[in-house]
């Protein structure tokens, strides 16, 4: 495959721009470094891992923008939404997925690929060019000898934040007689039944002692390289949130609305919601409480959360370090770097947020570089779909004086232009994106 299009990167970026390149009719040779190097995350080498939370976040793709990235990216032939919906878990309104499953689904289909050749290896500069076109989706955790590679041919310091692990509880370790099944509002989403989440009520007193916990407990240090480097907002460690404020969690992941505590016909003051993680219901991960503390001071306090005085825990939270390039400044819109064309990025370190969101520009990546391998100009989606509003924003939109990690939303998407009810502006906005998608992809089979 000496003519193939190379993909850097074996997550979910990377996997999905190799899926998208072979769907194409081209070799494609993806190269991923594990296990000649680890991470600080990674637990295994399989392709496409899900290294921090279990979930794609909504399905709902007429009222959510993250459900209407869903629903596009299906239409486009996503591997990595097809694996997903493979293997979906109970999760009220959400797309979660047992990671295992998952993760085999992905490797699997590339590696029956025939046009799909993988190699275990550690990539440490950046293509020349060469060697023909290149993706760069080495996400969150790329390698230091790459990340200075990146840094020397841009001349720019990679920007850098914090991303965070929530902890992962037994089922069987969670005292039902405290706990119970049920999603906000009754809620049901793909697989589920509206009961998804386990929840353990907090009355007043026990969530102000809880706080206090948090707020005094021992948390591991930052390294020197790692003191000045920010947290994304929609990732904060549980106990940064504590420290903005006595309720600030209690409207946030902790907030109680639309659930009843059976045992008193109530509403409780707060609650902690643990979301099922494998296929086979044992494994359930605390929502939101991703951490920096101590797993000596994780599992004392969070044993303090009614229901969870015996828990056991199958992972422990933690956080990475997840560095990510100054895209509207460095990329054009077709994600090549303007200093090397021939060079583009794809996934997380493009600065986009979320599994999905980075698989999403893994999949424009590969059909943009799909095309050019062929002669053809890349024709991206419209402006007014979540794959063009969201590709639109890293490649320009933003500011690069002061761009920080995104995920998908409405307000990327071009507003509709005619007065619409408040209460339909969502479903407005997703019927329009889905019929302009349709016809985008309608263009470009036309055309091929």
């Amino acid at each position: 495959m000496d003519a193939a299009i190379r993909v850097i990167g074996g997550g979910l970026a990377g996997s999905e721009a190799a899926w998208q390149i072979a769907r194409a009719g081209l070799p494609v040779v993806l190269h991923e470094m594990r296990p000649e190097r680890g991470t600080d995350a990674h637990k295994t080498v399989k392709l496409a891992e899900l290294v921090c939370s279990n979930s794609f976040r909504s399905d709902d793709a007429l009222n959510n923008a993250v459900g209407l990235l869903h629903e596009e990216m299906r239409r486009c032939g996503s591997l990595i939404m097809a694996a997903a919906d493979a293997h979906k878990l109970p999760a009220g309104g959400a797309l979660a997925v047992d990671r295992e499953g998952f993760a085999d689904a992905v490797q699997a289909a590339l590696e029956a690929a025939a046009l799909v050749e993988i190699r275990r290896e550690e990539i440490a500069q950046v293509p020349d060019g060469s060697e023909g076109l290149t993706i760069i989706a080495t996400g969150p955790l790329t390698s230091p000898a790459l990340a200075a590679s990146i840094r020397a041919l841009t001349g720019e310091d990679a920007l850098a934040f914090f991303d965070a692990i929530a902890p992962i509880v037994h089922r069987d370790t969670i005292d039902f007689g405290t706990a119970w099944f049920q999603s906000r509002y009754d809620k049901p989403g793909p697989g589920g039944t509206g009961a998804d989440y386990i929840n353990c009520p907090l009355d007043r007193a026990q969530y102000e002692r809880f706080v206090k916990a948090l707020l005094e407990g021992d948390r591991h240090a930052f390294k020197d390289w790692e003191a000045s480097t920010p947290y994304f907002e929609g990732c904060l460690p549980i106990e940064v949130m504590a420290e903005r404020g006595l309720e600030t969690l209690r409207y946030g992941p902790m907030k109680p609305v639309g659930l009843v505590d059976p045992r008193t016909g109530s509403r409780p003051h707060a609650v902690v919601q643990l979301r099922q993680d494998n296929a086979l219901g044992t494994l359930f991960n605390m929502v939101g409480f991703q951490t920096k503390l101590t797993y000596g001071e994780q599992k004392r306090i969070f044993r303090t959360i009614p229901g969870l005085e015996r828990a056991e825990f199958a992972r422990l939270g933690g956080l990475h370090r997840n560095t990510f390039i100054n895209s509207p400044r460095l990329l054009d819109p077709e994600l090549a770097l303007r200093a090397r064309p021939n060079v583009r990025f794809a996934g997380q370190i493009t600065g986009v947020e979320g599994y999905v969101e980075s698989a999403a520009i893994g999949l424009l990546a590969g059909r943009f570089a799909a095309a050019r391998a062929v002669g053809r100009a890349p024709v991206p989606p419209p402006e007014t779909t979540a794959l063009g509003a969201l590709l639109r924003h890293i490649t320009g939109d933003a500011s690069a004086a002061t761009f920080q990690p995104m995920n998908v939303n409405f307000g990327l998407l071009p507003p509709l232009g005619r007065e619409v009810k408040r209460d339909q502006r969502k479903p407005a906005l997703t019927r329009r994106a889905l019929a302009d998608l349709d016809g985008w992809l309608a263009a470009l089979a036309q055309a091929a």
